[in-house]
């Protein structure tokens, strides 16, 4: 019988070291933090129940844990992990707080679904990028903007381009512009009007509403009243609360359609979008929260798939290469084109949806737009209308 020859306990430590050192190191968690309002006035249940077109219909984080559970099968073929916290804040100080405490924790990206004040100050804050979930306000794009700062959200510009388009598209060229009395309502008024300037319609007329429970005030809301007096090819209501904006179209003295934020929205996203794989999205979504897909869910939702694909595309991390594949992450957000964030102000250049509440009506940009390089840059702030003074 042949004699066994003795194995050292060095040579099985250098094999052990060997093997150690071929082994693929651990991926780093890429952790990400969404900061919400503590008492969202928009989720408030009466107000969800109406489902006010182009208004959040639930939490926000639904829609970016979805993307994020449908990424596992990628995550961990490449090695890779994204671990979400939700935090919420009561005040601007609270957001601004909760933002430095999560950095401080570890997270590569921090996620908003805040007002823009709020949203400024975590950004101003913290030295991770940011991405804006929920706030449309072009400010946030222009003057206010930040270098680290993405929109997933389409911004005000967006959708009053793609409303404009839409009516150059159908030669509905005079315009009746309704507008309510918030501070809210004159900004996104200047933003439509910019927009009707830019594609060459006609504005006929600007006339103020103000819904009130005042018996004396009753005909400042009164549709026939308001829409009398001009000829017009269609009327643009400008009503970030969406009340009366719900009540005008086929009260009209003439009959003609209403759009903006009643009748004919520019939106993000509609479950009933039946193109590019939208339809099995939107059913993964409502089997996963019982409720439709509406657009700030949407946002959400390509949220969660650039961070996995920040996440795969850098799984040993640091933050700063996180950061970096934010940046220039090229996304899939079945709309039938690749999506991207914008150099000058960070907004997620991509086509919008236009709908009546029960369907997708028509897509924007428009059939015959055209553009020198991506003709997904006709909606919002071209790069020669930069106003963002932040270097990117």
């Amino acid at each position: 019988m042949r004699k066994r020859t003795p194995v050292s306990w060095l040579a099985l430590a250098s094999l052990a070291a060997v093997l150690i050192d071929a082994a693929p190191a651990a991926a780093a968690v890429l952790k990400a933090t969404l900061i919400t309002p503590a008492d969202d006035a928009r989720l408030e249940r009466s107000r969800v129940e109406r489902a006010y077109l182009g208004h959040p219909g639930g939490p926000l984080a639904e829609g970016l844990e979805l993307a994020v559970d449908e990424a596992r099968f990628e995550l961990e073929a490449a090695g890779a992990e994204v671990a979400l916290a939700s935090v919420p804040a009561a005040s601007v100080d609270a957001a601004r707080a909760a933002a430095v405490a999560a950095e401080k924790n570890g997270a590569a990206v921090l996620l908003t679904d805040l007002p823009a004040e709020w949203t400024l100050a975590v950004a101003d804050a913290v030295k991770l990028p940011v991405l804006n979930l929920s706030d449309a306000s072009d400010r946030l794009r222009q003057q206010d903007c930040r270098a680290r700062l993405f929109h997933l959200i389409p911004s005000e510009r967006m959708r009053s381009d793609a409303l404009a388009q839409t009516l150059v598209s159908r030669k509905w060229s005079k315009l009746l512009l309704l507008v309510g009395g918030s501070p809210q309502d004159a900004s996104r008024a200047a933003t439509a009007q910019a927009s009707i300037k830019r594609y060459g319609l006609q504005l006929v007329g600007s006339k103020p509403f103000k819904l009130s429970a005042d018996p004396r005030e009753r005909d400042l809301a009164n549709p026939l009243l308001l829409t009398a007096g001009s000829s017009y090819d269609a009327v643009w209501v400008v009503d970030s609360d969406g009340e009366f904006a719900r009540t005008l179209p086929y009260r009209t003295v003439l009959p003609r359609p209403v759009v903006g934020d009643g009748g004919l929205l520019a939106l993000a996203w509609h479950a009933q979008f039946e193109r590019y794989g939208a339809p099995q999205v939107a059913r993964r979504f409502a089997k996963a929260t019982k409720r439709p897909m509406t657009a700030h869910d949407w946002a959400a939702w390509m949220a969660g798939k650039t961070l996995t694909a920040a996440a795969i595309a850098a799984p040993k991390g640091p933050n700063a290469a996180w950061a970096q594949a934010v940046a220039k992450s090229s996304l899939d957000g079945s709309k039938g084109t690749g999506l991207s964030f914008r150099a000058w102000d960070g907004q997620l250049r991509q086509p919008m949806l236009l709908s009546d509440g029960q369907g997708v009506i028509a897509q924007a940009p428009a059939d015959g737009v055209l553009h020198p390089r991506n003709v997904l840059d006709t909606l919002g702030a071209d790069a020669p209308e930069k106003l963002c003074p932040s270097p990117r």
